[in-house]
């Protein structure tokens, strides 16, 4: 069951972010590039663009963010740099904290990036020239990235709370909490429905327009990372060792359990998913592919950490090593492998078959798979 919990009211406040123009970040570099030719050779890729980021000598990238047509790239100082994805061009770069500050998340909606800063406040962005549009002090501390539905954002806080915040006045209209108070750990919200985590196991959907449980399902011990949609099926990791298919059917929507594949191990990400499969990265073990309609295991990487990308029935996954393992979906089985030493960076791409990859000193490249 939900916990009611009563209204209040959310102040609109104005804050300053440093903007620095493209003109003055653009260019490529003609230092040596992130992939020798030799290796791309080896790999069967091709270099698609290679750039070098306007990043401090003391300063080290942090998180490679796909979102549309741009990738977003966070440096450990805060900084931020939107890049082109198809040519690398820089479109803009802006620190968005302070150095050393928290920064709760980085999301997309619609044509706006959105996040929480370290001093609570819930801070849009245009996507595309990277200027602040508002702040909104929120008064709490986020537990997790901000969600967003066309009427309503959706911010968990540290309060144990989920707190929907009208996107046009910026006023509370409701917040919620599982039945338990336990901490939520991830939110996902549609305009039918808004699904939120819990670190005691819960999935909980409520109505998007007021705090009503449509249905609960409970794992055993925390979810792990975010719950990943896909049409009507949900995909998420426990920290019990399972990763769990679960379905919304019928109307009044409601949940059925599909199948759950048991790891052997506390797992601790989110899974990735593609359209066939369920990557999970597994501590220790490495990353196990999973049928997406069974549930049955197909293959698993040891030391493998992520998938890179897909290409014509074949997974591209990075390893603890910094190795590239090139796997068969089809056949369940390694075809080759490629020494990637240098690579700290990576983005998970499950839109199409790119391959993104950088250093601690700021060489960014895009691949791409070739027969």
């Amino acid at each position: 069951m939900l916990k009611k919990v009563r209204f209040r009211i959310v102040l609109l406040v104005s804050v300053s972010t440093l903007w620095i123009t493209h003109n003055s970040l653009a260019g490529q570099s003609s230092s040596k590039p992130l992939i020798s030719q030799e290796l791309l050779k080896h790999a069967r890729l091709k270099m698609l663009w290679d750039n070098e980021l306007p990043i401090k000598k003391n300063e080290n990238l942090d998180r490679l963010l796909l979102f549309d047509n741009r990738l977003y790239i966070v440096s450990d100082r805060n900084f931020m740099l939107s890049l082109d994805q198809k040519s690398g061009e820089i479109i803009f770069g802006k620190a968005i904290e302070a150095a050393g500050l928290p920064v709760t998340g980085v999301k997309l909606y619609d044509n706006e990036l959105m996040y929480i800063s370290s001093s609570s406040k819930l801070v849009q962005m245009n996507a595309q020239s990277g200027n602040v549009l508002k702040t909104t002090d929120i008064s709490f501390s986020a537990s997790c990235p901000v969600a967003r539905n066309s009427t309503y954002f959706y911010i968990a806080g540290t309060d144990n709370r989920l707190h929907a915040i009208h996107a046009g006045y910026k006023v509370q209209a409701f917040e919620v909490a599982a039945e338990n108070e336990s901490m939520i750990t991830s939110v996902t919200a549609g305009e039918s429905s808004v699904i939120f985590a819990t670190a005691a196991g819960n999935i909980i959907s409520i109505a998007p327009d007021m705090p009503r449980r449509l249905w609960q399902f409970d794992a055993s011990k925390a979810i792990a990372g975010e719950v990943i949609t896909d049409g009507m099926s949900m995909f998420f990791a426990s920290r019990d060792t399972n990763v769990y298919r679960v379905d919304m059917v019928g109307l009044p929507e409601k949940k059925r359990l599909i199948w759950k594949h048991q790891t052997a191990a506390i797992l601790e990400d989110a899974p990735v998913v593609t359209r066939g499969i369920v990557y999970q990265h597994v501590k220790d073990k490495g990353l196990t592919a999973i049928n997406k309609d069974t549930g049955s295991a197909l293959w698993r990487v040891p030391g493998g950490i992520d998938l890179l990308t897909e290409a014509k029935n074949k997974a591209y996954v990075i390893t603890n090593t910094k190795t590239l393992v090139v796997m068969d979906n089809i056949k369940a089985k390694k075809l080759y492998t490629v020494n990637i030493t240098g690579v700290t960076k990576h983005a998970s791409n499950v839109t199409d078959d790119k391959i993104y990859i950088a250093d601690n000193t700021g060489r960014i490249a895009c691949l791409r798979p070739v027969e």
